[in-house]
């Protein structure tokens, strides 16, 4: 049996922001009454990319974390990219929800996002193809 600990760990608490962000999305569209779509509402569109965003990053990131895990007993290492993650799209969120432009926290959440799955992606790449070379 597989146990991920870490991962687990990362995926549930990126699941309550997922579920935070989806309950402010459902709060806008009932209290605004805008069913389907944006309806033109600013702060809407700005809450739903909020949402994809976060949809569009988090799996495949998650993916990464957990083969990394599966791979190596390094448990800092998954630490230090799961919480660059769980940072990462906290900042990014608070960032586009609050303002259209480019904010300190939308940058900084995407360049931790992004930081975090190209270290995972070179983690896994380097343990499975050059580590056994050494």
């Amino acid at each position: 049996m597989i146990v991920l600990p870490v991962t687990a760990f990362y995926a549930s608490i990126l699941a309550f922001i997922y579920l935070y962000i989806t309950a402010l999305v459902i709060i806008h569209r009932r209290s605004n009454r805008i069913g389907v779509g944006d309806g033109g509402d600013e702060v809407l569109q700005r809450l739903v990319r909020v949402h994809g965003n976060f949809a569009e990053y988090v799996p495949l990131t998650l993916l990464l974390l957990a083969i990394l895990e599966i791979s190596t007993e390094i448990p800092w290492l998954i630490h230090l990219f799961g919480a660059s993650l769980v940072i990462g799209r906290v900042l990014h969120a608070y960032g586009l929800r609050h303002s259209v432009g480019a904010t300190w926290q939308r940058v900084a959440g995407m360049m931790l996002t992004l930081m975090s799955l190209f270290g995972l992606a070179s983690a896994n790449l380097t343990l499975i193809y050059w580590l056994p070379f050494l």
